[in-house]
């Protein structure tokens, strides 16, 4: 499993091929193959250790002796995963640290660097490949080429078959957003039997068409009932998937829980990172949390996902279940005004 769990475009550059390496070294600025090269590890470690200790840190954690402390023996030899982001941001005093470990690493840990790359830090990145680091390239795909081989690999991953049509419509439709990619790719699995063709992405995304199930989810999750009807009216006339609907309005509500329960007053792009959503959608998120309260996210989920059966073939009508979804929904949102 683990290895299936990369991305195919997160290219290796040496022949260790191991998750459970000592050094895995994550060079590059794509924040989802980052987190695709840190999953492996930590599911090749669990596999082997459901016991294993992750511990995932920011360059500013791991502080001078910090390293050495995580990696002192213990009397259990306890499975260990310990994660460095932005490695290349280390101070010099850290930096040294860490690249004498790398000189006699543990077996039992494995140490997983996510370095951007470039000029900063490149000591240290120098050290962890002379070390005979497990190297995983995370490059920013700006060319459509890459996104296309990207999308290929989604579906070759997922065990299924798309066409060289398929593939392209989709990136055409969603753009340079990886992580919206491969959701997209995933939902096209989940929901549509035997070959992926143009048709059948055609269906749910060109034109955007998703964007419209956003616009219906947007408008339920900030309590504007009348708004949220309405967008989902126009969004079935337009043919979008009815589960195309339910899937947004899922994500819309399971957005908020997440983000209601992250600590107060952590900064944006830690919570964009730990909460998986883009700096700009935590901003979104903020402004549409007003009003709502656990009770009502639980609510909401539970008229989702019964909405969500009554449109795979639970429910005789479909239109009528994703209403009731959408009245549900913001109704939880603004629950004073019954």
């Amino acid at each position: 499993m683990g290895r299936g769990m990369l991305d195919p475009m997160a290219t290796r550059k040496n022949s260790t091929d191991d998750p459970l390496a000592p050094i895995t070294l994550a060079v590059g600025q794509e924040d989802l193959l980052l987190d695709r090269a840190v999953r492996e590890v930590v599911t090749a470690a669990r596999a082997v250790d459901t016991d294993t200790d992750v511990r995932d840190l920011s360059s500013e954690q791991l502080q001078p002796g910090t390293l050495s402390e995580l990696t002192s023996p213990s009397l259990f030899s306890e499975r260990k995963v310990l994660v460095v982001r932005n490695a290349q941001d280390l101070s010099a005093e850290t930096a040294k640290e860490v690249k004498a470990y790398l000189a006699s690493p543990y077996e039992e840990i494995s140490l997983v660097l996510l370095h951007a790359g470039g000029v900063k830090g490149k000591g240290l990145l120098d050290a962890a490949r002379k070390a005979g680091a497990r190297e995983i390239a995370c490059p920013k795909m700006t060319k459509p080429a890459d996104r296309l081989s990207f999308v290929r690999g989604e579906f070759r991953t997922l065990g299924r078959s798309a066409t060289p049509e398929a593939c392209q419509t989709l990136v055409d439709a969603i753009g340079s957003d990886l992580r919206e990619l491969a959701s997209a790719a995933a939902q096209l699995c989940a929901d549509v039997e035997g070959t992926i063709d143009e048709a059948v992405v055609g269906r749910y995304y060109t034109g955007r068409a998703e964007a419209s199930s956003f616009t219906v989810a947007d408008r339920a999750v900030e309590g504007r009932a009348a708004e949220a009807l309405e967008a989902l009216r126009w969004s079935l006339s337009t043919g979008v998937a009815p589960v195309l609907i339910t899937s947004a309005l899922a994500q819309a509500v399971r957005a908020i829980g997440k983000l209601a329960s992250a600590p107060r007053g952590a900064r944006p792009g830690d919570l964009a990172r730990d909460l998986g959503m883009p700096p700009w959608k935590i901003d979104r998120v903020r402004q549409q949390m007003r009003g709502w309260s656990a009770d009502g996210v639980a609510d909401a989920l539970r008229a989702v996902a019964d909405a969500d059966a009554g449109v795979k073939g639970g429910g005789d009508d479909p239109e009528y279940a994703l209403e009731k979804a959408v009245v549900a929904v913001a109704r939880a949102a603004r629950p004073q005004r019954g």
